[in-house]
């Protein structure tokens, strides 16, 4: 379907699906979040220096470029296991879709690059790992799991990375990340297993089947809970009672109650409103973040 017949309305809300805006601005926000608060920023106008809005700049570039090339090699799969969301190929050019992924994935590297060398190299290695895993390690058990909740601990760090406070708040935050991304992705995989199994890829899921699969989910987030408990305990022994109630009512709750549904779930739906759910979960600890700061 040409582009050129859509209007501007239609072709701006394609263009915010194929980079994800949603997911994107979630990601800003985090990274916000921790400069503005975790790093014990002196006020909003450090925050808002061009510096740190420039890694904010960095960042969204190589993550909207990574949506795109993901997109650019699924088609097929997407075609399977998500038609009615397909952008690349029906209402997007393939080419011009490659072209955005390599702009938006330079401009991230360079800018990153400029503010250091060692933000320049972690933006040159998320991109590696973006390109990596939408060719070849989504393909493979586990490779393409950790790969996303890797990128995604990262996006925690890049603002300590940039800052170099020394706080440990952060790194909390990251593996907490990590672990939420790995139960995610599991289960996005068993929910994608249809299209997946029909162009030859190895998912967890596929290789030991949903059942194994879901158990390995429910591992990570066993460890999940026994962070944020431990983050739940401390919070409330030092004082900062705001944090420990979040947690215990939009964290601890609500992923006990996605473990017990993760254990009675065995259709596709099933798994789509659990990989829901982790996103708003995840959504709960960003917003706890502000949190960390009140006592």
């Amino acid at each position: 379907m040409p582009t050129g017949k859509l209007s501007w309305v239609e072709r701006s809300q394609q263009l915010a699906r194929l980079i994800r805006l949603p997911n994107l601005l979630l990601m800003g926000l985090c990274l916000l979040l921790v400069r503005a608060t975790l790093l014990s920023a002196a006020s909003w106008r450090v925050v808002l220096a061009s510096p740190f809005l420039l890694l904010m700049l960095a960042t969204l570039c190589v993550a909207a470029a990574g949506y795109i090339i993901n997109d650019y090699y699924d088609v097929k799969i997407d075609a399977v296991n998500r038609p009615g969301r397909l952008v690349i190929g029906r209402l997007i050019n393939r080419r011009h879709a490659m072209m955005a992924h390599l702009i938006l994935s330079g401009i991230g590297i360079v800018v990153a690059g400029v503010l250091s060398p060692l933000l320049g190299l972690v933006h040159v290695g998320s991109a590696l790992l973006l390109w990596g895993y939408s060719v070849r390690f989504k393909r493979v058990a586990l490779a393409g799991n950790a790969s996303i909740a890797t990128l995604t601990a990262a996006l925690v760090l890049l603002p300590e990375l940039q800052a170099r406070t020394g706080q440990a708040g952060p790194w909390g935050y990251a593996l907490a990340a990590f672990l939420l991304t790995m139960v995610r992705e599991i289960v996005k995989d068993v929910e994608d297993m249809r299209g997946d199994a029909q162009h030859d890829c190895r998912t967890l899921p596929i290789l030991w089947g949903v059942s194994r699969a879901k158990w390995v989910a429910g591992a990570f987030l066993v460890c999940l809970l026994l962070l944020t408990s431990g983050a739940i305990s401390e919070s409330l022994q030092t004082g900062y009672l705001w944090l420990g109630a979040w947690l215990i009512a939009l964290c601890l709750l609500p992923m006990l109650a996605l473990g017990y549904q993760l254990r009675r779930a065995d259709r596709r739906r099933h798994f789509a409103q659990l990989s829901a759910w982790c996103k708003w979960i995840m959504l709960a600890g960003v917003l706890s973040i502000p949190l960390s700061a009140i006592a």
